[in-house]
């Protein structure tokens, strides 16, 4: 099967997660940091999963599934050690076609959560379409190597940049000309040596003299 690869903005969005394990802990807490609003179903709520939800920062529905909890949802997720149950609520979201995610059973998912490497803003997704997820997994090590956390702060950085060269109204091919010759110059090397004269030599040289006034590092830099 061939999957779409889809970055979904769920702020604000009702998302159901059934299970109350540290499966179902780890995906609410993901969902959590994308803003969404969780509604948990489970027999048996433990770990951070019960302080979520007696903090009020996590919806707790009850310990049974009913379908009707569904309607009004965006994603739902199946986490439960019981295949039967994930099966039946994948079958009430595809009724509504509301995406679906049980998880280990990709014959009922409608979309599958691919391994991730996150540094802030930067997330790299790796899948292998639901075929090896241990090989998923081996190449996310990999790139957690790779990618460490210095990059997290050069797209941070970046951002920054990109809104104060943007607001200047310079044409498309110029501005085009500047955020390539950013990520071609060692700056990321200046971020990850903590070097701020390094860098704001750097900025100087690429970065028009009108936006770098708008810049501000802020805390950036390690140092």
């Amino acid at each position: 099967m061939k999957y779409y690869p889809i970055f979904v903005d769920i702020r604000g969005s009702k998302v159901v997660v059934v299970g109350g394990g540290e499966v179902a802990e780890r995906k609410v807490k993901t969902l959590l940091e994308c803003g969404a609003d969780i509604y948990l179903i489970g027999k048996v709520i433990g770990g951070e999963l019960k302080v979520l939800v007696e903090n009020g920062k996590v919806n707790y529905l009850g310990p049974d599934f009913h379908d009707a909890y569904l309607d009004g949802s965006s994603l739902v997720i199946a986490a439960t050690s019981d295949s039967e149950l994930n099966r039946r609520v994948s079958n009430a979201a595809k009724a509504r076609n509301i995406f679906v995610n049980a998880v280990d059973q990709p014959e009922d998912c409608t979309f599958i959560v691919p391994s991730i490497v996150a540094r802030k803003d930067l997330v790299l997704a790796i899948s292998t379409s639901g075929k090896s997820p241990a090989l998923a997994k081996k190449i996310r090590r990999q790139l957690e190597d790779t990618f460490d956390h210095h990059y997290g702060l050069l797209v941070e950085l970046l951002g920054r940049i990109r809104g104060a060269v943007l607001s200047l109204g310079l044409p498309q091919k110029q501005n085009s000309t500047i955020f390539s010759s950013l990520v071609n110059s060692d700056i990321l090397g200046a971020i990850s040596e903590g070097n701020r004269e390094k860098l704001l030599d750097i900025l100087k040289e690429i970065v028009p003299a009108d936006a770098l006034k708008k810049l501000d590092l802020g805390d950036l830099l390690e140092g």
